[in-house]
């Protein structure tokens, strides 16, 4: 109750020392002489609170952009892109230019990237060689392109004759009402494999892209028997009887379920872009980016990498429709699928209790194939092999009679 009545003083001293307050929030003035304090306590509970999520992934090409540059880490490196920094220009130009005044519009962006700027360093793992004004200047055009670019793909009206990127005719748009991650999701459709969720968050456009495609069940854990390492190839557990289904309705490609000898698989489209994604995906979680410690995609990979040991086992997969591709791509298919696995550190297994119950089937299934191979030998099937069975039968019989008699006569003549 103390506690209660010492908060109450300091919320009545607090209102009559400058402070306005209304029935939804409290507004704080803060003076020229707290203000430096103030922005002190800031910056040190951001280089706390806020974790690293961007980085740079050594040695991988797949990591590295392609068509342009985005943020200060591959800053003018990327000389021969799809869309140079003129282009960018262009398209800051034509987002901030819609209302009257471009320069109060500028304006407003820059004081508000310029307070961002500390926990926008933060996000990176290497310190940023950019003076303030060149890093703000950076966050401003490339974030500007991007909102411009994902307002152009939605919206056809908003591209112009001579647009580098979009070329269709034009006028002007009607307003958008739509958040930039839907925006986003909606640019990323058809290179977000499966079906997604289009009300997500993240990180960054990465991050939103991994939690879009994140499985729809948590994590099983294991049934407590010892967990194989790995698992046959699709053509030999086939041979041990695994059935290959491909799942429909379901959320996320990720959605792999075994139940009854069946694996139920979601489709994977297999385009240009699939193993650029997957590496991105998967560098981003050997990180472990997020609240949730679970590799999903990792471990995703892992489990093709097990399944797919040769361009059969591909063949099989895209006859079942679980790999959508062309027939004549099953060599390349196989290559890209290999790849993922290459220089992976899978901690936290997500499918450790399909593991468990494939192992498990493929055991039962082996004993009693073995019990069936047996009963098939040494059942007779046919009246001519009954009588066999019976002679041999008699045969050992009176043998073991003969030996029987012969000892016995031995033992009262010797005994």
């Amino acid at each position: 109750m103390n506690q209660i009545k010492d908060f109450k003083k300091m919320e009545n001293i607090s209102r009559s020392e400058g402070q306005s307050q209304t029935r939804d929030h409290i507004s704080l003035e803060i003076t020229s002489e707290s203000g430096g304090l103030v922005s002190q306590i800031k910056e040190k509970m951001e280089n706390i609170a806020i974790s690293v999520s961007i980085f740079r992934v050594p040695n991988e090409k797949k990591c590295a952009p392609d068509y342009v540059s985005i943020g200060p880490l591959h800053y003018k490196q990327l000389r021969d892109s799809k869309v140079s920094e003129d282009d960018k220009w262009r398209y800051c130009y034509a987002l901030l230019n819609r209302k009257p005044n471009l320069e109060a519009s500028l304006d407003t962006c820059v004081k508000a990237l310029k307070q961002m700027e500390h926990k926008a360093r933060r996000c990176y793992n290497e310190d940023i060689s950019l003076t303030s004004d060149e890093f703000v200047r950076l966050m401003l055009i490339d974030t500007c392109f991007i909102i411009e670019l994902f307002l152009k793909y939605s919206y056809k009206s908003l591209r112009s004759r001579r647009d580098p990127i979009f070329n269709s005719p034009v006028p002007l748009p009607t307003q958008c009402t739509e958040s930039l991650s839907e925006l986003a999701t909606r640019f990323f459709k058809y290179l977000i494999p499966g079906e997604y969720h289009r009300e997500q968050e993240g990180h960054h456009l990465l991050d939103l892209i991994r939690h879009c495609i994140l499985p729809t069940h948590p994590k099983l854990q294991s049934t407590g028997k010892k967990t194989p390492d790995y698992l046959d190839c699709v053509k030999k557990l086939k041979g041990a009887g695994v059935k290959f289904q491909c799942a429909t309705a379901v959320h996320s490609f990720l959605d792999v379920n075994f139940t009854n000898g069946v694996f139920k698989m979601p489709p994977l489209l297999v385009h240009h872009c699939t193993e650029t994604l997957l590496k991105n995906l998967i560098a981003l979680e050997q990180r472990h980016i997020g609240d949730d410690p679970v590799q999903h995609i990792t471990s995703y990979a892992y489990l093709m990498g097990c399944l797919i040991q040769s361009e059969k086992d591909v063949k099989l997969l895209r006859k079942k429709q679980i790999l959508v591709h062309e027939e004549k791509n099953d060599k390349e298919v196989f290559e890209v699928l290999k790849k993922l696995c290459e220089q992976i550190d899978l901690k936290d297994f997500y499918y450790v209790r399909l593991f468990d119950e494939v192992g498990e089937f493929v055991k039962r299934k082996s004993w009693h194939t073995k019990k069936q191979k047996l009963k098939s030998t040494y059942h007779p099937k046919t009246p001519s092999a009954v009588a066999v069975l019976v002679v041999a039968v008699l045969a050992l019989l009176l043998t073991f009679v003969g030996a029987f008699f012969s000892i016995l006569t031995f033992a009262r003549h010797h005994i």
